[in-house]
């Protein structure tokens, strides 16, 4: 991997933890975004959910390259995967903080950091996408899913818009992903979706795409 200034957003736990920890030592300087202290890397304490945190790391990143920018945030439903969602119960803050954290966050962090993008030799984004964005899904939580399609469509559009810039961008769908977290979920029967995915299939595809030309 020829990446030397990578950020990740959603650093602090799970996914994003683990993808931090990976790459920590491949690269010159890993920005760990996160509202809580990210263990590894250089943290900055930034809530992506609304726009002064996108600003924040904007500001962090200032005239510098930007090498790689993954998004692994992510929230969802109060209950969801689990046999007590419900739709109706679903509370509108609930909603709108899934859409925001899902899929405003990432969209608005993309155009914050394209300038930086613009300054490395070849840079890539990646955003964490997951089965429930997939036509034909069966899953039931409206707006989980909702975000998730909709990341599906950015980055239709964006690998069109920054074509001719010669910046990647990548969505991964993937099913339950094998971190402490939902291994201890998928234990106690807390978390539908059967036997999850070894963590380190997920980052050997995330090695995969930044090494790619």
């Amino acid at each position: 991997m020829s990446c030397k200034t990578v950020l990740v957003a959603g650093a602090s736990r799970g996914v994003g933890l683990a993808v931090a920890a990976h790459l920590v030592d491949q690269c010159d300087r890993l920005v760990a975004v996160a509202r809580t202290a990210a263990p590894v890397g250089e943290w900055l304490q930034a809530d992506l959910s609304n726009l002064a945190g996108v600003e924040t790391v904007a500001s962090a990143i200032a005239d510098e390259p930007l090498d790689a920018l993954l998004y692994m945030g992510g929230t969802w439903e109060t209950h969801a995967f689990t046999t007590q969602y419900r739709f109706e119960d679903c509370s509108d803050a609930d909603i709108e903080r899934v859409i925001a954290v899902n899929l405003i966050a990432p969209i608005r962090l993309v155009k914050a950091l394209l300038p930086a993008l613009r300054r490395s030799d070849n840079p890539k984004i990646i955003w964490m996408g997951a089965l429930s964005g997939l036509d034909n899904f069966s899953g039931r939580e409206v707006a989980n899913s909702a975000s998730k399609f909709g990341l599906r469509g950015a980055v239709h559009a964006l690998r069109e818009e920054l074509r001719s810039q010669q910046i990647g961008i990548t969505v991964i769908n993937p099913g339950n992903i094998g971190t402490p977290e939902v291994l201890a979920d998928l234990a106690a029967n807390n978390l539908t979706g059967g036997e999850a995915i070894p963590l380190a299939d997920l980052l050997k595809i995330i090695d995969c795409i930044l090494s790619l030309s």
